[in-house]
This record gives C-alpha cells, sequence and structure tokens, in this order.
C-alpha cells in the first residue's frame, strides 16, 4: 500500500504527465509550422538572363516570314534540326513533342524548330515533315531561309554550336546541338536543357512554367 497521500499522489502523477503534454504540444506545433511552410507561395530566385535574341526573319513552313517580333509576348522554346538527320534529331522532335502535348493549358507557348540544312529543307519539305508530325502550325513553327540568316540566328542568336559534317566518316551532314533553349516573353534566353537528359526535361516544363508565370519586366 503506498504511504503517498491523496494530494501528493495527485501531486506525482502530474509531474509524469506533464512532459508528455508538452512534448506533445510541440510535437504539434512543429507539424502546423512545416504545413504552414509549405502552402506558403515558392519563393525561387527568378531565372537567369543569359542573352537576348536578335531580330531575325526566316521562313515557316506554311511560307510566311516569322520575325522576332511575332514570338514577343509570350515563352517560346527553340532547337535544331533537318529532316535528313538520322542522329539527335529524331529524339529532339519527339521530345519537343512531348513538351508541345505537355504544355496544352498554356496555349501562348510557342515552339520553334530551326532547320539547319535550309537548301534542302525548303517551305514545302519542311510542311510535309511537319505534316507527318501532326502538329499546330500556328503553334509550332519549323523554320528555314537564307544559309546566311539560319546560321547567325543558331550561333549568335541562340548560341547553339552548328557545322559540317563529313559522311564520308559516317557522320550527318550537319552537326549539331541537342539542347532546347527556352526564351521568354521579351525574347531574353533564360536557360538550356539536354533533350537527353530526363532531369534536364523535367526542369525545362518547371522553367516554362516560371518564366510563363512571372510578371513582364
Amino acid at each position: 500500500m503506498s504511504d503517498e497521500s491523496p494530494p501528493a499522489a495527485m501531486a506525482t502523477h502530474r509531474s509524469r504527465t506533464f512532459p508528455w503534454i508538452v512534448a506533445g504540444a510541440v510535437a504539434a506545433g512543429l507539424v502546423l509550422f512545416f504545413v504552414g511552410l509549405r502552402s506558403l507561395p515558392s519563393r525561387q530566385a527568378p531565372l537567369p538572363v543569359l542573352a537576348t535574341v536578335p531580330d531575325f526573319t526566316l521562313t515557316s513552313s506554311a511560307g510566311r516570314p516569322i520575325r522576332r517580333g511575332d514570338l514577343l509576348g509570350q515563352p517560346w522554346i527553340a532547337d535544331l534540326m533537318f529532316t535528313r538527320c538520322a542522329g539527335v534529331c529524331p529524339r529532339l522532335t519527339s521530345e519537343m513533342a512531348r513538351l508541345e502535348e505537355g504544355s496544352r493549358d498554356r496555349p501562348g507557348t510557342k515552339f520553334v524548330s530551326i532547320s539547319v540544312d535550309p537548301e534542302t529543307d525548303t517551305p514545302d519539305v519542311l510542311a510535309a515533315y511537319a505534316k507527318k508530325l501532326d502538329v499546330e502550325r500556328d503553334r509550332w513553327f519549323f523554320l528555314t531561309g537564307e544559309r546566311e540568316a539560319v546560321y547567325e540566328l543558331v550561333r549568335a542568336g541562340l548560341l547553339l554550336p552548328a557545322e559540317e559534317g563529313d559522311p564520308q566518316r559516317g557522320e550527318d551532314p550537319v552537326i549539331h546541338s541537342s539542347r532546347f533553349v527556352l526564351i521568354d516573353s521579351l525574347g531574353r534566353i533564360r536557360g538550356f536543357y539536354d533533350s537527353r537528359d530526363s532531369e534536364a526535361l523535367l526542369r525545362l516544363r518547371s522553367d516554362l512554367r516560371r518564366v510563363d508565370d512571372a510578371p513582364v519586366s
């Protein structure tokens, strides 16, 4: 039989349960704190401005001129390709199609594929190529033009490498970058993304939303 009096026993019980009450309250507070943090809007640093795409005029697969000004006001993603390409182009085009399909909820976003074999890829050739892909012509542009204008935009504007290949050595007629370029609504380059890297493609999708949702400044 305990020799503690009833008041003393109650005091002992309270002293034993009090730390558990405090611990439970602290744990509940921490849970509420972290839930609150997750509900706060993300404050990611803005994407860097890497360069500004200069003015250009090329020709679309529909035969009409496409200029830098036609693409201002909405973000766009650019890549390089040519219809005779057996190297990186099929993958680039396939990934571009997935990007286009995955952004249907953002109809303002444009996609621009530039042929680095403009002598072969006339508007009619590009139109046939685009038809096989069943693309939206007012959203995904396949561009060609004078060789000098094309390569000026590719190298000096989009900062992508492209050079003649040697078919005698098993190379494609043109060797070019396999990266996508993200351009914002002001015509500024905000990122480069390797089409062969799944993490880079996920980052591109995220960054596209960021530049699309960011206030214009």
